[in-house]
């Protein structure tokens, strides 16, 4: 379906400044889009292509919005407005000029080869900032996303679907628990002990919502059926990131990083490792084309036995973007919800200590759990992502990058 402005063809799925740009196109003033003949010749700067100074004056080739590039215009910074896209651009220039090994004074003319550099930055970084938008879009997690590379020109990920839950594979069902807890206050009045007791565990929070168990016993939470409502001090993980997070591009070759942007206290929640639950079969075929890939995203739910792998290479939340560490700040934790089966925990990253704002989040892939008692879990925990000791599965030897004192040399 199209809409027409005054004989101008448009289609209904435009943006909003999508609209405004062809209605200056086609001259035409439009109230219902805020085009009047006062601002019909009112153009924005998409991003700047190029610079040159003159007799002391500045000058920028401006790259229109709505406009092709063959009409890009040189004009004179009095001109210009944009005070964020004029700051971005030189420091994009004077970055570039330091790792080209050039002095840092901004040149009169920019070599053919620079400006084009500063063009396709540019263009990533609206790239990005789209992708952003996206990612924010699909969210249902409090924590923001802000996404940055600093380093080179690499752009979003082609093939990456955000998701905030499990995506359940063929012939996989999640059966949904049936009873839940009478409570009137978990914590300190657990009828039963709550829903860990149900299950013969402990209660896993403190009453600021930090775990207090050690890893490789499971968490129980409390779920849809229990009496307690959405403040319950049992109900953390289920309750998503509540960090603003950043994904930004290493400079040590480790591709993508995740960070966190706020101060987070030891033992709190951080994210969940989210992604498509195939079979342990399905994860084999896989893992042999994410060898040739030189990646993997599988991590086996080998809780009590391994039958079910999450594949995070498609489908996945902020985790497909954290990094390995051999002396991380992250621990994992089986947890069961809204689904009891043994086979099919959910994955969660907890803080293994204070971690200050600014700091790169990891979890080491190659992790193992110490065996717990008898007394308080069932069965032991082994950790792991697909083909680490202990899995049927056979991966080839990757390079760890880690480069902590205790790194040892190599992920898997």
């Amino acid at each position: 379906m199209a809409e027409n402005l005054k004989g101008c063809s448009v289609c209904c799925k435009s943006s909003w400044n999508q609209l405004q740009d062809l209605c200056r196109l086609a001259k035409l003033s439009c109230p219902a889009l805020g085009i009047s003949k006062r601002n019909l010749y009112d153009f924005e700067v998409e991003y700047l292509c190029d610079y040159k100074k003159i007799r002391e004056q500045e000058y920028y080739l401006v790259k229109w919005r709505g406009y092709p590039d063959s009409e890009s215009t040189w004009e004179p910074r009095q001109n210009l407005k944009c005070v964020r896209i004029l700051k971005q651009f030189h420091k994009d220039l004077e970055r570039e000029l330091l790792r080209r090994h050039h002095r840092s004074k901004t040149p009169r003319y920019l070599d053919p080869s620079l400006a084009n550099y500063l063009v396709q930055k540019a263009k990533q970084r609206r790239a990005l900032r789209r992708w952003e938008q996206e990612l924010n879009a699909k969210r249902s997690h409090l924590g923001r996303i802000t996404v940055e590379n600093e380093v080179d020109l690499d752009g979003p990920p082609r093939a990456f679907v955000y998701i905030n839950e499990y995506r359940v594979g063929e012939g996989i069902t999640l059966n949904q628990v049936a009873v839940g807890c009478e409570c009137q206050d978990c914590l300190w009045a657990p009828t039963g002990g709550c829903c860990p007791g149900a299950s013969l565990h402990k209660f896993a929070y403190n009453d600021q919502g930090q775990v207090r168990l050690r890893a490789g016993l499971p968490i129980y939470e409390c779920n849809s059926r229990c009496r307690c409502g959405y403040d319950c001090p049992n109900r953390v993980v289920q309750k998503g990131i509540r960090y603003d997070l950043c994904i930004f591009r290493t400079d040590d070759g480790r591709g993508w990083g995740v960070r966190t942007l706020e101060k987070i206290r030891k033992n709190s929640f951080v994210m969940e490792y989210v992604g498509e639950i195939i079979t342990s079969e399905e994860a084999e075929r896989r893992g042999q084309i994410y060898d040739r890939q030189g990646a993997t995203y599988l991590f086996d739910l080998d809780y009590v036995e391994d039958v079910y792998t999450v594949d995070a290479a498609y489908y996945g939340n902020i985790s497909h973007f954290v990094n390995h560490s051999c002396d991380p700040n992250l621990q994992v934790y089986n947890v069961f919800i809204d689904n009891l089966d043994e086979r099919l925990p959910r994955i969660a990253f907890f803080a293994t200590r204070t971690i200050r704002a600014g700091e790169e989040l990891t979890f080491d892939y190659n992790m193992q759990v110490d065996p717990v008692d008898m007394e308080s879990t069932r069965m032991d925990s082994n950790f792991g992502l697909a083909g680490l000791p202990g899995s049927p599965k056979k991966r080839v030897r990757i390079e760890c990058k880690c480069g902590t004192e205790s790194c040892r040399k190599y992920l898997f």
